[in-house]
């Protein structure tokens, strides 16, 4: 929205832990880039750990936690500062934040699963209004899915299929489901074989503020979401 203004948005990067400041976007041409939060500053080294986590090093990076050793050596090893962001770095040096470590889950595979990055993705599709990846210690990741039902309310009149006022018909509706599996068959086809949606499951309540599943700031409620729907986790992988 902003771009189509012709205002400009520099984003950047940083903790109070790094003064606090990592990376940030520059006004000069190609000094920005669109979902990412500029480029590494001059004087400090980041990595990306094996699990995907960003680490920092250099003058920025606080000495320690105040009073706090135990909590000091956890975040600071050899020299650096693990951040508890997962990201990665272009072949351009622009740095991407796509998730936070905490939010991480592997498969009983092994997989690490960025929930955040496959859920970012599937809300492309209108017929998602909020999506949450689960699969935690299962052999694929799946998804609960709270779906955009005044979207799909004008879609199944438009396409004259019988339409339902009840949220929890319309979640059974055949059309719907194989409409909602061909959407993310597609987004599917940008993940890895172990990211991939196997199954969802639709929720007939609306995710809101209100009802403890979405913070004040919108980001999902995620142990709220998962103990209010658990009989769906369970249906998906009994």
């Amino acid at each position: 929205i902003f771009t189509a203004a012709g205002i400009q948005i520099m984003e950047g990067y940083g903790l109070t832990e790094t003064s606090p400041v990592i990376s940030i976007s520059e006004s000069k041409k190609g000094g920005t880039k669109f979902g990412y939060v500029g480029k590494i500053i001059d004087g400090i080294e980041v990595k990306i750990a094996k699990d995907g986590e960003i680490l920092c090093k250099g003058p920025n990076v606080m000495k320690g936690y105040f009073k706090d050793p135990k909590l000091t050596s956890k975040t600071i090893k050899n020299g650096f500062l693990h951040t508890g962001d997962i990201g990665e770095i272009d072949n351009e040096g622009f740095l991407k934040i796509t998730d936070r470590k905490k939010q991480l889950f592997k498969t009983s595979g092994g997989k690490y699963i960025a929930p955040q990055v496959i859920e970012n993705k599937m809300k492309r599709s209108p017929f998602i209004e909020q999506i949450m990846v689960i699969g935690e210690g299962e052999k694929m990741p799946s998804a609960l899915i709270q779906p955009d039902f005044e979207y799909i309310k004008k879609w199944l009149q438009k396409n004259k299929f019988n339409f339902l006022d009840d949220f929890k018909n319309i979640c059974k509706k055949e059309e719907l489901l194989i409409k909602i599996t061909h959407e993310i068959d597609k987004i599917n086809e940008e993940f890895g074989d172990w990211e991939k949606i196997k199954k969802f499951e639709l929720t007939p309540q609306i995710w809101s503020i209100e009802n403890g599943l979405l913070t004040p700031t919108m980001k999902l409620k995620r142990k709220s979401i998962l103990k209010k729907f658990i009989h769906l986790k369970e249906k998906i992988y009994s």
